[in-house]
Formats: structure tokens, C-alpha cells, sequence
């Protein structure tokens, strides 16, 4: 790992890579988990879903259900007193079905007992007559108006279109292919739980593991019918996220049950349940055409993708926008003409997942670059160097690229990194590994190399911010500092930068991080890449105030540095015990990025995006030809983080990120038949475990971005967008087989 070196006032600042608060209780399993809450008075909540994935209700009878000794409630659609609806972007989704389903496992009713078997038997109890009706199921017919519309208004949830510069321009060289990318789980290890605690005045609280309290707190008074002071959200430990916990799963029927009892209620789902109770990756088909002179530069590029949304909308209108605006990938082009859709079927609903719709476009447009490779006799990094985006290039939808853009760099420091060696036969070290399925023979190997681009933050105009209070006083006649932001700490290390940024600013080193609850302003999503950009922003600014505020009687250029107050000349002018004394210095801020606006409808121009970050890969794999088995070998990356604020919780995004990115490539796929799920387990639904990861080079590139508090870029996303590519590449080096698909299966590679 290459990193600029940095000053930081203490030495766990911004900067070090201090150890995290959380991470010794996780390792030692002492780790709260939202599934490890409990209350002594409280009962369990299950849910009844159904089992069609689209059908008309004709019936439900609960009374066989309310009959069980240690039922304490049974609830259907009737017992909603607010909106009958949620939503993130449209409230287009029934907290407990009414007149029909639209996918298998949505819920239909709740049961609360005294335990959580006693709830199972009386959910098996309740008598729902369904009238099944034909499910819709391809994305692409949807669009074309090709059966029933599932929702008012048609079959497609939204449509972006992208025109830029001269079409139908004439190139030397053409290339063109279809590509699909199968539905990927986030695959979390800690499923959806939460406890909902009743209050005597009407009101609940919730502790719950979800990403966005605000936005879960919005939806919940909505459909419980109660102002919003009369529902509190406190975040639960939470074991993995990636997009997965942005809807709601339980906590609407948690709180129902809570207030319908009078008692407190718990909920966990278990695996399959999960499989069925959050949203996956929007499996995608995607149409491209690559135009370009004989020496291999871009001339044009057309695309046509579909994105399948499922059952109801989430938040395929922005997966949709950013698989739109990213589809060209991270290469100059003067042509542009891209139409990307996001459709409703009765597939199992689809949103938020890391990478969020730059995923599926990298595997299309990388794959097209190595064909374009091909037909103009150029090497794969070759030919992405001369048509890499640089700083003050245009993305499709015109908006300048104001900040360096190291794509050419990128790719060359992964080309540029020693290949591992070739490896005497060893059976630990084949593909299909101990199992002795192959002494060497018919196995090959392959390197391969990607690129891809991701937006950071919320874009299109959303108002982004995030809320942060800093407190600094003196505790036990040392200086402290307290934190409090509804940020969620998903596992993802925000409580340690939180941490590292207040030491830097304030110059002490003793910081509480309060938890995250609704009792203070919103602090967004963790998604998008975005807390330690916003959140972070915002600790920074409430940092500045609270110091501007103990520095006011002072010289502006005294700075406050490992508890003293040091002058420009580095003379020490006070310590921060003695000028803080009594006082307690209490600041708020509600912090956003520069601002973004829409895309036109015409043509898809507007400056959407806040900030881009970049990810390059080479892949090395080995496969047997004759069994179909794939051995990642190695799996390099040069990323440009603009700022590692934490260079080891860098390295750790990284390389998640890249194990996410493999899995899509040759194991984790969603498979669904007339819109049932076939492997909803762990079992048949395969993720990689650290036998499959290979061993990573990292180059930790730091350009900063100087729209970005400390010049930071988001980490986390961009690794998982160019390791599926760079993968699949390299298993057709191997091979010379076309692979259009992902995940690679094996009989792709063995069918002749």
C-alpha cells in the first residue's frame, strides 16, 4: 500500500489507523446484536407471507391462530391504523397485503406470542384463499407493455435517457454484445431483527439494525398513524448491511404488534425468511454498441439496459439514474445514447446494493472494451488508457469532471504489480482445491483487468446532509468530547472515524460516541459511499464551531494540539484544562456537499453527481476446462481514496469490496423460477468464504478531492464495481469463450 504521509495533532487522528471501539467485542462474540436484545416482559412477532408470486386475496381467517394458547394477536390489513403503504422513493408497497401479492414472501399477517414457536404454529394456522394469477417476469416484455401492469401507471418504474454530442456518427471499427447479470444477495450475517418497546402514552420505541433511522421513522408514524414524537428509532448492533437494510423489513410490524399488545415485542427473521424480507440486486440485460477509430479511441457508444425492480419500486429510480449516468464507464466519448429502464415484475422487489446500478453497467461496458481490444489488435489495458476519462472531461450527462480523475494511473500501477508465480502442482491450490479433481490437466490460466467509475453521495438534487453535535468539557478533569449523530455504524468503521476526526480538530483524545437515535437530526443514509463524506463533514464543522467558539478571546492562529492551546510559532499558550474550566462548549450542525441537480428528461444533462471515485483490477484465475471450476489466483487493486482517513479501514473496504465483486462473478446468484426463489439458504445461495479469496495486492492511491472534507473520496463501492469484470475477463483469457453472463457457472464453460 502506497500512502501520503500526514501530521495529525494526535496520534489517533486523521490519518492513523487506531483500533476500532467495536472490534474486540466482535471478535470475542461479546458484540450486542440487534437479534441479541431482549426484554423480560417481551413476546415474539412472526410473519405469514405468501407463498404465490402474484394472486388475487379472496379470504384470510384468523380465528384457528387466535385460538392457540400464548397467542397474543393476530394482525392483517385491517389492523393497520395509518397508510397501508410505505416506501422509500413511492409509497407503493402494503405493510400487510390487502387485495393481492405481488411476489413471494410478502407479508400478509403477523402473530405475536409468548414464544417464538408458539407464534410459528399460530401463523401455520391462519387460512389465506388466494387466486393465483400469472406472474410477470421479464423485464424487457414489461417494458414493452407485455402483460398485466402490477401497479397504476404501467410496468416501468422509470426510464433514463442520455443523449450527448452527434449520433449515428460513423466509427472504423464496431463492436456490439448483450449482457445479463444475475440477482445478488447482500448476503448480511446478521438478519433483520429489532425489539419494539410500547410506551404508556401510545407511543413506542424501536431498536432495530437498519441503515437510515430517519427514513424509517418517516414510514413508521405514516402507517401507525402517529406524530412523529411518538416514535423513537435507537440503532441496534448491526452484522452487515450493504444496501439490504435501506427498507423497511420489520419494523412496521414490530411497532404494530408492540402497540396492539401493550407489550414489547421481538422480532428476528431467520435465513430464508431474510432472503425473502429484504430487497436484492436488480438483475440486469443490457444492449451495448461500441464505435471506434482503427487505433482503438472511442467514438460513440449506445446502450439499452433493463433493470428488473421486482414487485415494487425501492430505490430502482436512482439505481436506474446512476446505471444510466455511469453506463459508458470511466472513458472519454463525444457520442452518448443510453436508455436504461427499471421495471416492476413479480420477481422478488430489487434496490439497494453495493454498487447501486454500477455494477451491472461495469460488466457491460468492460466486457465491450475487451472486445474492442480484440477487434483493433490492441492490449485490454491499452486500449482503456487511451480512452480514459481525465480531469475536465465530460461524464455523458455533460457534467465536468472539476476533480483529478486517475483512471490511466490506475490501470497502469495494477498492470505494473509482479503476476504470482506459477505454482508446482499442488492439490491446495487447483481449482475444486483437496477434492482431487484434477492433477493439472486441462487446467489454464488467465489474467484479466477492469476499471470502473461510482458516484459518491446522493445525487440528482436530493437535499444530502447529515446532522452532527459535538459537546467538549472537562470529564474527571480531563478534556472530552461527545459525539451524537443518527449516522448508522453498520460495520463499516464510522464510529472510529467519528472518533479520529474530533481528535484531530479538537486536539483531544478522550471521545464518546453516543448512539445513534432519532432524538437528533437526520443523518442520512449509510450508503452511496457517503458518511464519512457528510457525517464526517458535519463532525468536522461542529468541530470548527466548538473551537472557534474556546478560541474566541485568542490569536485566530492559535490551534488546539494534544490538550494545549500552541500559538503559530509553536510556543504553548494555555492548556485546554485551564481555559475550558467550568464551561461546556455545545455545538450542532446540519452539514451538505455542494449541490446537484436533475437530469433534463430529454436528454439526461445535469450535474448529478457530487463527487466520482475509481477502482482498478487484474485478475489472474485458473480454470479447468474439463469440470468447469474456476481458481482465483490473485485479485490487485489501485483505487484513489483522495484521503485515507483510516488507511487499515481502507485496506478492509477494499478488500470486502473485491469479495463482494467476486462472488458475483462465478458463485452468488439469486435463481428464480416464475418468480420463486430456488436457494433461499445459505446452502444452495453461495458466498465466498476466506478460502476463496485469493491474496490482494493494494495500491492506496491519495489524490485529493478538493470539494471534500479532508479531500476524501468513498471507498467502499468502487471495489466491488471493476473485480466482477476484471474476474470474467480473465476466465475468458483463459478460455476464449465469450461469457456474457454473471455469475459464470460451470457448465458456461464446459458446454460445447
Amino acid at each position: 500500500m502506497t500512502a501520503t504521509s500526514v501530521t495529525t495533532p494526535t496520534a489517533n487522528g486523521v490519518g492513523a489507523s487506531p483500533r476500532r471501539p467495536d472490534g474486540t467485542v466482535k471478535v470475542r462474540g461479546e458484540f450486542a446484536y440487534s437479534s441479541d436484545l431482549w426484554h423480560e416482559d417481551m413476546v415474539w412477532g412472526v410473519t405469514l407471507r405468501s407463498p404465490h408470486p402474484y394472486a388475487r386475496i379472496i379470504a384470510i381467517d384468523i380465528a384457528e391462530a387466535l385460538a392457540v394458547p400464548g397467542v397474543y394477536a393476530v394482525l392483517t390489513h385491517e389492523d393497520v391504523p395509518g397508510v397501508n403503504r410505505y416506501g422509500l422513493e413511492h409509497a407503493d408497497q402494503p405493510v400487510l397485503a390487502s387485495d393481492v401479492v405481488r411476489y413471494q414472501g410478502e407479508p400478509v399477517a403477523l402473530v405475536a406470542a409468548d414464544h417464538p414457536e408458539t407464534a410459528r404454529r399460530a401463523m401455520k394456522r391462519i387460512h389465506v384463499t388466494y387466486e393465483e394469477l400469472s406472474p410477470v417476469t421479464d423485464s424487457e416484455a414489461a417494458v414493452a407493455g407485455e402483460g398485466p401492469s402490477l401497479h397504476e401507471g404501467g410496468n416501468v418504474v422509470r426510464h433514463v435517457k442520455i443523449r450527448r454530442g452527434p449520433q449515428d456518427v460513423p466509427a472504423d471499427v464496431v463492436v456490439s454484445g448483450v449482457y445479463e447479470v444475475g440477482m445478488q444477495d447482500q448476503a448480511f450475517l446478521g438478519p433483520e431483527s429489532g425489539l419494539a418497546v410500547p410506551d404508556t402514552e401510545g407511543g413506542v420505541d424501536l431498536y432495530v439494525a437498519t441503515q437510515w433511522l430517519h427514513v424509517d421513522q418517516q414510514q413508521i408514524v405514516a402507517a401507525l398513524g402517529l406524530p412523529v414524537a411518538k416514535v423513537r428509532l435507537t440503532l441496534g448492533g448491526v452484522g452487515g448491511a450493504f444496501g439490504g437494510r435501506e427498507d423497511l423489513s420489520m419494523q412496521v410490524h414490530a411497532c404494530l404488534l408492540a402497540l396492539h399488545t401493550g407489550k414489547p415485542v421481538k422480532m428476528v427473521y431467520n435465513r430464508e425468511e431474510s432472503f425473502y424480507g429484504h430487497v436484492h440486486r436488480h438483475p440486469a440485460k443490457m444492449y451495448y454498441e461500441h464505435g471506434a477509430t482503427s487505433d482503438g479511441r472511442l467514438v460513440y457508444v449506445k446502450t439499452r439496459l433493463y433493470l428488473d425492480g421486482g414487485a415494487y419500486a425501492s430505490s430502482t429510480g436512482a439505481v436506474v439514474a446512476n446505471a444510466a449516468t455511469l453506463g459508458v464507464g470511466p472513458y472519454k466519448v463525444d457520442s452518448v445514447s443510453v436508455d436504461c429502464w427499471g421495471t416492476y415484475t413479480n420477481n422478488p422487489p430489487c434496490g439497494a446494493m453495493r454498487g447501486f446500478g454500477a455494477v451491472q453497467a461495469a460488466f457491460g461496458y468492460e466486457s465491450q472494451m475487451d472486445k474492442l481490444a480484440d477487434a483493433c489488435g490492441l492490449d485490454p489495458v491499452e486500449i482503456r488508457v487511451r480512452n480514459a476519462m481525465r480531469e475536465g472531461d465530460l461524464m455523458p450527462t455533460g457534467q465536468v469532471v472539476d476533480a483529478e480523475a486517475p483512471v490511466a494511473e490506475l490501470l497502469t500501477r495494477v498492470r505494473e504489480m509482479p503476476l504470482p508465480p506459477e505454482r508446482p502442482f499442488d492439490l491446495r491450490h487447483m481449482p475444486g482445491g483437496v477434492s482431487n479433481t484434477t492433477h493439472g490437466e486441462g487446467v489454464v490460466r488467465g489474467v484479466g483487468y477492469a476499471v470502473g467509475i461510482k458516484n459518491v453521495c446522493f445525487s440528482e438534487g436530493f437535499d444530502d446532509y447529515s446532522t452532527a453535535r459535538v459537546r467538549l468539557q472537562l470529564v474527571g478533569g480531563e478534556p472530552a468530547a461527545t459525539v451524537h449523530t443518527a449516522a448508522c455504524e453498520v460495520g463499516q468503521g464510522l464510529v472510529t472515524i467519528m472518533q479520529q476526526i474530533v481528535r484531530t480538530e479538537l486536539g483531544v483524545d478522550q471521545v464518546t460516541i453516543l448512539p445513534m437515535d432519532t432524538s437528533i437530526g437526520n443523518g442520512g443514509s449509510t450508503s452511496a459511499s457517503r458518511q464519512t463524506y457528510v457525517t464526517g463533514g458535519a463532525v468536522q464543522a461542529a468541530c470548527a464551531a466548538v473551537r472557534a467558539r474556546l478560541l474566541s478571546r485568542f490569536d485566530p492562529k492559535v490551534r488546539v494540539v494534544g490538550g494545549k492551546l500552541v500559538a503559530a510559532d509553536g510556543q504553548v499558550v494555555a492548556d485546554l484544562v485551564d481555559v475550558l474550566g467550568d464551561d461546556v462548549h455545545d455545538e450542532t450542525i446540519e452539514w451538505r456537499h455542494r449541490p446537484t441537480s436533475a437530469l433534463d428528461p430529454e436528454t439526461g444533462q445535469g450535474t448529478a453527481h457530487v463527487q466520482y471515485a475509481f477502482a482498478a483490477h487484474r485478475a489472474v484465475v485458473d480454470v479447468d476446462t474439463e469440470l468447469g471450476l474456476v481458481k482465483v489466483v490473485a485479485l490487485d487493486c489501485a483505487q484513489d481514496v483522495g484521503k485515507a482517513l483510516n488507511p487499515q479501514a481502507v485496506l478492509g473496504q477494499i478488500q470486502g469490496g473485491s469479495a463482494q465483486g467476486l462472488g458475483l462473478a462465478v458463485m452468488e446468484e439469486i435463481q428464480t423460477s416464475g418468480g420463486k426463489i430456488r436457494n433461499p439458504s445459505f446452502t444452495d445461495y453461495l458466498i465466498p468464504t476466506v478460502l476463496d479469496m485469493p491474496p490482494m495486492s493494494i495500491d492506496v492511491l491519495e489524490r485529493p478531492d478538493p470539494h471534500a472534507p479532508y479531500g476524501l473520496r468513498g471507498v467502499g463501492e468502487p471495489p466491488t464495481i471493476s473485480s466482477t469484470p476484471a474476474i470474467v475477463a480473465a476466465i475468458r483469457a483463459a478460455t476464449g469463450l465469450a461469457l456474457t453472463r454473471v455469475p459464470v457457472r460451470p457448465e458456461h464453460l464446459t458446454a460445447t
